[in-house]
């Protein structure tokens, strides 16, 4: 229960702030930082991973793709970016399932408030 209330009281803090992010994003997007504007849409990446497709924080919505490729969500994503990249999904696997085995191995996925 304690996590769960410590969970909603930061995600209270932290979704107007995501807000802003967002319009930051979409201001650097336009005429800013091209490497502040890559940070920011891979930190959405990861957000939307984690969120919508319950995938891990520290995995891109690519490298989830591909690493369950078998899922229909799956099969649309890696069919979608191969129109931008060949094999988008596999090396964004390749490139992230080392970060992925690690934060498992460190058990990043448990529980930290008990």
């Amino acid at each position: 229960m304690k996590e769960r209330l410590a969970g909603f009281a930061l995600m209270c803090a932290m979704v107007p702030m995501a807000i802003m992010g967002y319009l930051v994003l979409w201001w650097v997007g336009l005429c800013g930082n091209t490497e502040r504007g890559r940070a920011g849409v891979r930190a959405l990446d990861h957000f939307v991973n984690a969120t919508v497709f319950n995938g891990y924080a520290w995995e891109s919505v690519s490298s989830h793709a591909w690493r369950v490729r078998d899922k229909r969500w799956a099969r649309f994503v890696i069919w979608f970016t191969d129109h931008f990249q060949e094999n988008h999904c596999q090396r964004a696997n390749k490139r992230e399932q080392p970060m992925v085995d690690l934060a498992l191995r460190k058990g990043l996925e448990k529980r930290t408030i008990d």
